[in-house]
């Protein structure tokens, strides 16, 4: 129901414009129950007995900054496409739909925008995702 809920809000001023939004809200909760129902981890058993601790621990406060106000210095269509693929994990497809603009826009600025942060962030810490450059 909640991510039903958080489908129509995103989807809100698109639902308006179209003007049939209880149409549109009963597909939202058949497709939310379907994809809810086909999650993978509701078939699997982890057998981990208790050790379920996460293998990489959480960026540190410092670090977090340091991407955020590396982030803030792209371009907006950059760090739009940045956001929606890599903190959202949307598929280019998803990403080109959602931003009106085709998969290979959004190919190009993805690799523009990760090109840069990875230069401000080698820059600042001397090393990006473990490897010397």
């Amino acid at each position: 129901m909640q991510t039903a809920l958080l489908k129509l809000y995103v989807a809100w001023p698109r639902v308006q414009r179209a003007g049939n939004v209880d149409a549109y809200v009963r597909r939202i909760l058949v497709n939310s129950g379907i994809d809810e129902s086909r999650r993978p981890w509701r078939r699997e058993d982890p057998g981990l007995d208790g050790l379920d601790e996460p293998v990489v621990a959480p960026p540190a406060v410092e670090d977090r900054s340091a991407v955020l106000a590396a982030l803030a210095t792209l371009p907006m269509g950059q760090r739009r496409v940045v956001v929606l693929r890599h903190f959202l994990g949307m598929s280019i497809d998803e990403t080109a739909a959602d931003l009106r603009c085709s998969p290979g826009t959004v190919k190009s600025q993805n690799a523009r925008a990760l090109a840069r942060l990875t230069e401000l962030l080698t820059a600042q810490f001397g090393t990006v995702g473990g490897q010397d450059r």
